[in-house]
Parts: C-alpha cells; structure tokens; sequence
C-alpha cells in the first residue's frame, strides 16, 4: 500500500476544527462555498477565530494527494464570503512559515492556537 494513501486513512475521520469552526458545514458556511469547492477534498485543519472588528481564517485541505491552504480574513463590514482562494503548499513551506512566522499563533479571543497541531500534523506528512 502507498505511504501517503496509508497516512491519508489514518487520517480519515481526525478532521480537525477549531476556534470558531466546529464542522465541514462550518466551513461552507462562513466562506459561500459552491457546491465544488470542496469535492474530493479532505479537511485536515480548519481554523476561525474573530473579534469585535475583524476575523481570520486557515484552512488546510488534501485532495489528490496535494496540499491545498486558503487564509481569509476581513473586517467589521465583511465575513470570509470573498476569500475562498485555495492555494497549493507543501509541508516544508508550512513548516518554515510555523518555525520562522506567526502562522498558527493568533486566537482571537478564542484560546485556541493551532500551531503545534498543524507541526505534528505536518512532521507526519
């Protein structure tokens, strides 16, 4: 069996939501989503954290054996209705920007920082 399809199966059911996202539904939700958007893809990480006056989001998603990342944030005026951007990555790329920036660091008023579950993730990967 391929490495990566065995790592995808362990995966498989481990989604992980966090701050203000609780469900794939969530997701769909908060970025008006189409029905496509997400077709074949498996959400590895899923993160929403606001305050009085603005938001930001990551989203971290699987599909074709790709990495797909999509960072959205907005202000008082907007929700993340116009930010669903995927782009793709790799793990070293994340990794660097964990280790050397401040991705996965911000709460939000939320308590939940995702950084050190996106490093374990990644080193896995």
């Amino acid at each position: 069996m391929d490495k990566k399809y065995y790592f995808y199966l362990k995966l498989k059911g481990a989604e992980k939501y966090c701050g203000n996202f609780e469900c794939k539904e969530d997701v769909v939700r908060e970025f008006a989503l189409e029905d496509g958007d997400l077709r074949d893809a498996f959400i590895l990480l899923a993160w929403y954290g606001y305050g009085d006056y603005d938001g930001s989001a990551f989203v971290l998603f699987e599909r074709g054996g790709k990495l797909y990342e999509v960072n959205g944030g907005h202000c008082s005026c907007h929700g993340l209705e116009e930010c669903w951007d995927p782009e793709e990555t790799d793990a070293q790329a994340l990794l660097h920007r964990l280790e050397h920036g401040r991705l996965g660091q911000d709460s939000y008023y939320d308590e939940c920082t995702f950084g050190d579950y996106l490093k374990k993730l990644l080193e896995r990967w």
